[in-house]
């Protein structure tokens, strides 16, 4: 096949071009996930809705009676791997279930109010777009 030199050209052209902007792209989708690899995960409304209801409970049961407060915790639990999406939110979460249900047993390591207030930080970014604000009270009191 005879090519002219403008058509090799016009190859050259299309192949710079078409590697430039694949170049664009490769860099445009590796600056997006720099600037997001380090965002909490967002969960949805219902996630964080739950989230707080949870944590009312938990605040509450940390007071009463250890068997009540064992079977609360298991039923939580269950509830919350059955129905919550975000993971991340739900591994916050259920950190404040299994301390409410040592504070009820009056268990050593239960958390100091600075643990909590750290938790409710940590769980309140999981949830700062749905419209949900999550509140941890102290547990015990």
């Amino acid at each position: 096949m005879n090519t002219t030199p403008t058509t090799r050209n016009r190859k050259r052209n299309r192949l710079v071009i078409g590697a430039a902007v694949t170049a664009a792209a490769l860099a445009a989708g590796a600056g997006y996930w720099w600037l997001d690899r380090d965002e909490l995960s967002q969960a949805s409304a219902g996630d964080c809705r739950l989230a707080q209801r949870i944590v009312t409970e938990a605040a509450e049961i940390s007071t009463g009676p250890v068997p009540d407060a064992e079977k609360w915790w298991q039923e939580t639990g269950d509830e919350r791997r059955a129905q919550m999406k975000d993971g991340y939110l739900g591994y916050k979460i259920a950190t404040y279930e299994g301390w409410a249900l040592a504070t009820a047993q009056k268990s050593p390591e239960a958390p100091s109010a600075k643990d909590v207030k750290g938790l409710q930080e940590e769980a309140r970014g999981h949830c700062s777009d749905s419209g949900v604000t999550l509140t941890m009270p102290p547990l015990g009191s």
